[in-house]
Parts: C-alpha cells; sequence; structure tokens
C-alpha cells in the first residue's frame, strides 16, 4: 500500500466528505485487534488486522494525511485545567491531583496543533504514572486552546469529549506491552485498509514487557533504565538512577477515531510489536524504544527510534521505512553519540523529527545524554530526513535551568512544533526534572529560522 498526502494536511476543514459506514468489530484498547480476543463494535467501514490482507487493486491501497475532525471540547468535573505554570518560569503542566492517575510522574509529550476558521485546538498526549501503581505507565489525554492553559482528567475518558487516561498496559499475557506504555507520535492519516466516516488517529507507542535486559557492563559511569523513572528512584532512596530493572521494550500501534478510545493494532512479530529487535551483535538488539513516525510523501514513511549499542557503549538513534504503516524494514543507525566530554557523550535518546514548512530541511531535536547521565536538547539537521544529520552546534539548544527552578536536573523528551505566521516561531514542549525527581511539563520558545535560541516561557507579550 502506498502513501499519499492529502493538502493543508496540519490544517481543519468544516465540512467532510459524506461516507456510508458500515460496523466492523474492533477490539477494546485493553486488547489487540486479534480474532481470539473479545471485540466490541466500532464505527468504521474497513479494517485489515494483519498487513497486505487486503487483496484490493492497487489504486485503492491508499494512505494519506488526513485534518483532525472538529469536536467540542466540554470540561467535565473530573477535568482540571493545568496553571502551575504561573509560579514557575516555562512549567506548563505539573503531576496531577493527587489520586490521580498521573499524580506521581508524567512525561513524553507528543503535541499537536490544529486549525480550522473558527478555532484552534491543542492535543497533548503524555505518559503517567499514578501513587498507587508506580511501577506502570499509561497513556492520557489533556486538550487546550492555546497550547499554555491545559484541561485535564483525573480518571479515565467516559465520552469522546472526556480527558485523561485513554490507554493504559495490556492485560495479554504473550503481548509486548504488559508492563507499561508510552505515546511517541500520533499521525492522523485515511487509509484503504482502514476505512472510516472520519480521519484515523494512528499512535505509535514504546510498550513494555516484563521481561528484564541482561544487565550490561560496567562501562558507563551511571546506571539507565528502560524506562527512565526518576521519582520512583528518589522515593526508593537512590539517587542517580540506582541499579534498578531494564525492561525490553518494543514499538506498537493503536488506532482511533476520536483520540480517546484505542484499538491495539497487532504487528507481525508474535508479540504483537510492529518490530523485533535486532539479532545479537546488532546495534539495537537490546530494545526499541521511542518510535517516532514521519509521514515523508507516497508510499514512504519513516519511523525513527533509539535503543543502546551494546559494542559501541553509546544510546543511538536508527530509522525503518514502511510504505503502509504497519510492516517495517530497518534501515540502521543513523545518528550516533558525540565527542568525549560533548552534552550527548554517551548518546542521544528520545528523537523527534520534522521538516521545515519554509524551506523543507528536516529538523531532529533530541535528549542528549551527557557522561555522568544528565539530560539535555540537541538539534540536528539533515536535507533528505535519512542520511548526513549533522549537529547545528557543539554543544545544546536547550538545557536545565540553573537558578534551582523546577527542571534544574534535567530536560529531555522534546516535542518541536512549528507555528504559522509571518514571523517564525517554534515551540519546543519538553519534560523537566527537579529536585526530588519531580517531573513536569515545559514550553520554551526559540523566534527565528535559526532553531536554537529557547527561551523558557514566560507569558503572552501584549
Amino acid at each position: 500500500m502506498e502513501a499519499k498526502a492529502a493538502p493543508n494536511a496540519q490544517h481543519l476543514t468544516s465540512k467532510w466528505p459524506q461516507m456510508k459506514p458500515q460496523f466492523l468489530n474492533f477490539t477494546s484498547s485493553s486488547t489487540l485487534l486479534n480474532p481470539r480476543s473479545k471485540s466490541i463494535s466500532l464505527f468504521v467501514t474497513y479494517c485489515s488486522t494483519k498487513p497486505n490482507t487486503n487483496k484490493r487493486a492497487a489504486d485503492e491501497n491508499q494512505l494519506s494525511h488526513e485534518p483532525v475532525p472538529s469536536s467540542t471540547i466540554q470540561p467535565t468535573s473530573s477535568q482540571q485545567v493545568s496553571s502551575s505554570f504561573s509560579f514557575s518560569r516555562g512549567l506548563i503542566f505539573d503531576v496531577g491531583s493527587e489520586n490521580s492517575w498521573d499524580s506521581l510522574e508524567i512525561g513524553s509529550p507528543v503535541v499537536k496543533r490544529y486549525l480550522s476558521d473558527e478555532e484552534e485546538r491543542w492535543y497533548m498526549w503524555y505518559h503517567g504514572r499514578s501513587s498507587g501503581s508506580p511501577e506502570f505507565d499509561s497513556v492520557g489525554l489533556a486538550v487546550s486552546s492555546n497550547g499554555i492553559h491545559w484541561e485535564r482528567g483525573g480518571g479515565a475518558v467516559r465520552s469522546n469529549a472526556d480527558v485523561g487516561l485513554v490507554m493504559s498496559n495490556s492485560e495479554d499475557w504473550w503481548a509486548f506491552d504488559t508492563h507499561s506504555i508510552r505515546p511517541s507520535e500520533v499521525v492522523i492519516m485515511s487509509s484503504a485498509k482502514v476505512r472510516a466516516n472520519s480521519a484515523v488517529y494512528w499512535l505509535y507507542y514504546t510498550g513494555f514487557s516484563s521481561e528484564n535486559i541482561k544487565r550490561l557492563d560496567n562501562s558507563l559511569e551511571f546506571n539507565f533504565k528502560n524506562p527512565e523513572r526518576v521519582q520512583l528512584d528518589v522515593d526508593n532512596g537512590d539517587q542517580n538512577g540506582g541499579s534498578g530493572k531494564t525492561l525490553k521494550s518494543l514499538p506498537g500501534l493503536a488506532m482511533s477515531q476520536d483520540g480517546r478510545h484505542w484499538a491495539r493494532i497487532e504487528g507481525e512479530h508474535h508479540s504483537g510489536a510492529l518490530l523485533d529487535v535486532g539479532s545479537d551483535g546488532e546495534w539495537d538488539s537490546l530494545f526499541i524504544a521511542s518510535p517516532q513516525v514521519v509521514f515523508h510523501g507516497t508510499g514512504d514513511l519513516r519511523m525513527y527510534y533509539h535503543s543502546f549499542d551494546v559494542e559501541k557503549g553509546h544510546f543511538a538513534v536508527g530509522i525503518a521505512r514502511s510504505r503502509d504503516g504497519m510492516r517495517w524494514v530497518k534501515l540502521g543507525k543513523i545518528l550516533s553519540a558525540g565527542t568525549h566530554g560533548a552534552f550527548d557523550e554517551h548518546g542521544i535518546v528520545n528523537a523527534r523529527v520534522l521538516r521545515n514548512r519554509k524551506d523543507g530541511e528536516y529538523l531532529m531535536v533530541y535528549e542528549g545524554v551527557n557522561g555522568d547521565g544528565k539530560r539535555s536538547i540537541g538539534l540536528a539537521v539533515s536535507s533528505d530526513g535519512l542520511q548526513h544529520w549533522r549537529r547545528v552546534q557543539d554543544g545544546p539548544v536547550f538545557k536545565q535551568s540553573e537558578d534551582g527552578g523546577w527542571d534544574c536536573d534535567g530536560v529531555g523528551s522534546p516535542c518541536l512544533v512549528q507555528m504559522d505566521g509571518d514571523t517564525e516561531e517554534w515551540r519546543l514542549y519538553y519534560r523537566g526534572i527537579g529536585k526530588g525527581g519531580r517531573s513536569g511539563i515545559g514550553l520554551a520558545v526559540s523566534q527565528g529560522s535559526e532553531v536554537n535560541n529557547f527561551q523558557r516561557w514566560t507569558g503572552f507579550h501584549l
């Protein structure tokens, strides 16, 4: 199936083509799309649970960007407006209130801006953990009208206008994501394999199993985990990451018609994942994490992900390509660690790639890991998004605060948004870590075409 982009894919339209819908059995978000699973009905016209099972003519096998269908957000009693940014520079989204699903830790922001003639809407998917279940990450959704003030929910969503917890780990013992899940990218596309009466959200995510990866050698000067859980380490009396679990992770896919109720799509791997780790001796033989997918053109989707290269002793980013968003072919490693003493000396993780709408250049923001395990944000560029990536400068484009602020212990998980308008403006959403391991989601802004002069958000300037 070839992919095809639609014009103005980032913008809403007020009218949508009418389709004659049919009903198809879809599984709930707690199970994979699998004939063996108990299923519920979703309002879609066609879906293939396995790649290449659709034998329609080639001209029907099209995958395209689509605008997001409009919806009205009506706050409910479970929603809260996140206004904690007012007391700390750059912080726009704090951990949830006591007893909420995200009361202990938050991160992995995936921020999308949608425009129409009538409104501006922002969606943010992110991972969170609660004090009641500190070992398990889930995915939630918050919404906003300006990307600054966010409405959130303390529990699971109940309708297509609600916000809060939207997806949890799988309950199937054989699945790759039985322990935790974290969002990596949300792409809005239509496909001959997934026909619906409106656009469909494709969520690419990292799924963690309970399988422990064999401990690495002691070449690193710090201990790392997969996933990283700073708050839990601090609560357990370990300020440096400790010798805790390093779990196997693989990339997964789920789909939704409203961004809230998700159905897992079973990949070709026996666990339901889209890709497996590499063979022994390959650079990605331990785990695959942060699968960010970018729609680059007709029949060309690209997945950027990171792993830990045991032979080299550092984190690195690799790429895979797909024609349909479901079957993937690895192409290899594209960006590795920086030089000795650099802010990314021990590699890069949580990379996010987008294409500059002004000049067509590809930008990669990433989380650099230095020799002590501290995190800051770097930027690399490429003319084709495949190879020849080069760092824009020797140091980070954004680093932790030095004044004892809420993000003084590290910044990472960047998400870059290019704003519209005559003046070039870039928004950088990121996870920050402060004293005691407390996490939050922050915002920094860069003006101009260089995309390397980020300043923490301090408020609107009239």
